[in-house]
């Protein structure tokens, strides 16, 4: 059995071997090692793997542990989420800016949006898209894009906080512009809230989370 590790190009390792008789319970294992990407439900993948010979669950129990560090964002139940739009590019925050955000949203895409200074001394904003929104059980953290190391969030935004009649794309861009006017670093990102803690995937109202950072906007060379 291996795994498709995602690098450029992709490759892959070996997790273990299944002996044939356990061949039967490879499609079991194969299905609950995906799910456990996503959910890190260890019961759920232990319940197969206990059925399994115990070479058969060191191996992989050490796989996981080596090269499946938790990542915040970067399952569903249906697989990796996959960037589908690369570093799109805005000087300033506009119509243009709005209805491009307003499309992807519409569609169903992830969004992951920052602001960065120019070398000229401008301010222009970073977007990548993704394949998917992730999913967040009801009572968790409105969060799929982790707050890096070190950072210190000044202010944390959701639209479910949205009040008058601006939709959750206008009522997102006008905090961050306004964070961005005090010259913070905002980041932007989208996600699904599930109505649910348990099989929550999928169910739930879609969100924009804006992070205001206490820390100047950063400086980015096009390019790298």
């Amino acid at each position: 059995m291996f795994a498709l590790v995602r690098r450029p190009g992709g490759e892959l390792e070996a997790v273990t071997t299944l002996g044939a008789g356990d061949l039967h319970l490879t499609g079991e294992l194969v299905s609950a090692l995906n799910s456990f990407l996503y959910d890190r439900d260890d019961s759920a993948l232990g319940k197969v793997l206990d059925r399994l010979p115990k070479p058969v669950r060191m191996a992989t129990q050490q796989f996981l542990k080596d090269k499946c560090a938790p990542v915040m964002g970067a399952f569903t139940e249906c697989g990796p989420v996959e960037v589908v739009r690369e570093a799109v590019f805005f000087g300033r925050i506009d119509e243009e800016l709005e209805e491009y955000l307003e499309s992807a949203y519409m569609i169903g895409l992830g969004i992951r949006m920052s602001n960065e200074r120019q070398r000229d001394g401008g301010v222009g904003w970073v977007i990548h898209l993704l394949s998917d929104e992730v999913s967040v059980p009801a009572s968790a953290e409105p969060r799929t894009w982790a707050v890096p190391a070190g950072a210190n969030l000044a202010r944390t935004w959701t639209s479910k906080q949205q009040v008058g009649g601006a939709g959750p794309v206008r009522g997102a861009l006008q905090v961050a512009e306004e964070a961005t006017t005090q010259g913070r670093w905002v980041r932007i990102h989208t996600l699904l809230h599930s109505r649910y803690d348990v099989d929550f995937e999928g169910s739930g109202t879609s969100e924009f989370v804006v992070d205001v950072f206490d820390a100047p906007i950063p400086l980015k060379l096009r390019g790298e």
